[in-house]
């Protein structure tokens, strides 16, 4: 885990020389900071990017891939569903909250067509095909997936959509979309330097951000920005001290990154006065098989159910492991185990088979009856298509009979990252910097702090204390492609301040 660097801003008049000049200095090449890249070198902009890795794409090319678009997309058309700007917000003002950033959402759902648009113009390719039923991922090339919109209560809230696009490859999609994205960010003029660590902010005698020191093949470094630098230097899941301060739920998890996610950005903006948000939200996947969870029940460790099980299965992850007693188990029978196919089981194996729920009680160390009574009343109003308690939809609902399996979670599939530990789950940060719609970052008096942007998990976008599958590759890129084009607009370019360029 990386651990707390100094970040104390440069005085441009201290920098004697710097090692390259730019328009827009892009900080991380993700799927944020190609986006910005492509914008600001297609809007004239000369563009650097400095990645601290050996080559772009972070965690999100290490990411499933989807993207959540919606408001009536070519390949939700071609699916046969009917959405609008105001349905893809009702569902994500709901399963992104509470306490969404309502003006940056908005504009993201009445802008996804087009960004939907942006990414297929860049070269991505979307099958017209739906996948059909709860999963993390698909094993197949559809095009189109749910992700809880037709679930309760969001089916109540707005007319249900799947919004989940997944470009045309089987299971991890990250890859593919960074790969179409570094390239059109090359293709449009941006320069990348690798292995360049970047270690504090420039600014000179106005305080405006000017450029950025780094570390690069064991030499210290300076970059000037003409214009504007934009952060896109992810969360900070991979810094031990800053999850302590701010996210300490996350402490017990594994973590779904890179190994990067150190929140260097933060901090370097921070370090100016920069106002953050909603830092202590984080997102946690339990690794059990939404395939399999849907088709039987999920309980706690008191054998209890606890949500409808065809809920998107991160806000079942959330509800599970920061509400419930550990550990969680889903509990299937032997009809709805065989009925997900091999290939979507991920090679998970149920931990305990028993011939009766007495018997996996006492194998789960549960209170006696416990399981009996929670699969007794769900096989009782299952029989007539109900779910009372949790609402779960009526396709889903059969009694379950014996012989029963409880399937741990621990075992399941695990979307990217290392190994969930404690309850077998793993999770990331999703609060950062304040920006505005366009990317400026804003400090604790809410004025803009001159010169700076930031897109990505390094800022605070659209979400409240819920997320969604996609909204982190929809997200960046969208306001990645605004703070890149915000800052190529800055201003005139601005005079040498201090050192010269080699």
């Amino acid at each position: 885990m990386s651990q707390a660097r100094p970040v104390t801003p440069v005085r441009s008049g201290a920098v004697a020389r710097y090692a390259a000049e730019t328009d827009v200095l892009i900080v991380g090449f993700g799927c944020a900071g190609a986006a910005a890249a492509f914008e600001a070198a297609s809007a004239g902009a000369d563009v650097l990017v400095l990645e601290r890795a050996g080559g772009p794409g972070g965690s999100s090319a290490l990411s499933g891939g989807e993207l959540y678009l919606g408001g009536g997309t070519e390949v939700q058309k071609a699916c046969g569903f009917e959405d609008g700007p105001d349905e893809m917000f009702g569902y994500l003002q709901a399963a992104l909250g509470p306490h969404t950033d309502d003006e940056k959402l908005r504009l993201y759902c009445e802008e996804s067509v087009a960004h939907f648009q942006w990414f297929v113009d860049r070269g991505l390719t979307f099958e017209p095909t739906l996948w059909d039923a709860p999963t993390w991922m698909p094993t197949t090339r559809d095009g189109l997936m749910w992700l809880g919109e037709n679930a309760w209560p969001y089916n109540e809230i707005a007319r249900p959509a799947p919004r989940g696009h997944r470009c045309a490859t089987e299971a991890f999609g990250g890859w593919l979309v960074m790969e179409k994205l570094v390239a059109a960010a090359g293709a449009a003029g941006a320069v990348t330097h690798a292995d360049t660590l970047v270690t504090a902010l420039i600014v000179d005698d106005d305080d405006r951000v000017v450029g950025v020191t780094a570390r690069r093949h064991g030499e210290d470094l300076a970059y000037r920005a003409r214009k504007g630098v934009v952060l896109t230097t992810g969360g900070f899941a991979d810094n031990e001290e800053m999850l302590a301060d701010h996210a300490p739920q996350l402490l017990a998890h594994g973590r779904v990154s890179d190994g990067l996610d150190d929140g260097s950005g933060i901090r370097m903006a921070a370090a100016l006065g920069a106002a953050t948000r909603r830092m202590g939200v984080v997102e946690l996947a339990l690794t059990v098989l939404p395939g399999l969870a849907v088709r039987g029940v999920v309980v706690n460790a008191h054998g209890q159910r606890f949500v409808n099980e065809d809920v998107y299965p991160g806000l079942l992850s959330t509800a599970a492991v920061l509400t419930q007693p550990a550990p969680y188990w889903v509990i299937v029978d032997e009809e709805g185990y065989e009925s997900v196919p091999e290939r979507e089981r991920w090679g998970v194996v149920p931990r305990f088979v028993s011939e009766t729920l007495g018997e996996l009680e006492g194998e789960l160390g549960m209170p006696q009856g416990a399981l009996e009574s929670t699969v007794g009343a769900y096989n009782t109003y299952a029989a007539r298509g109900q779910d009372p308690y949790f609402h779960k939809d009526a396709r889903w609902l059969r009694p379950l009979k014996g012989p029963f399996a409880a399937v741990d979670p621990r075992a399941g599939f695990r979307q990217g990252g290392r190994p969930g530990a404690g309850a077998g789950a793993a999770g990331f940060t999703l609060g950062g910097l304040r920006t505005t719609v366009d990317g400026a970052v804003l400090d604790v008096s809410g004025a803009v702090l001159a010169g700076l942007f930031a897109a990505g998990r390094a800022a605070s976008g659209i979400h409240g204390e819920g997320y969604v599958s996609g909204t982190s590759l929809g997200d960046g890129t969208f306001f990645g492609r605004r703070a890149g084009a915000a800052a190529a607009a800055e201003g005139r370019t601005r005079p040498s301040s201090g050192g010269s360029a080699s």
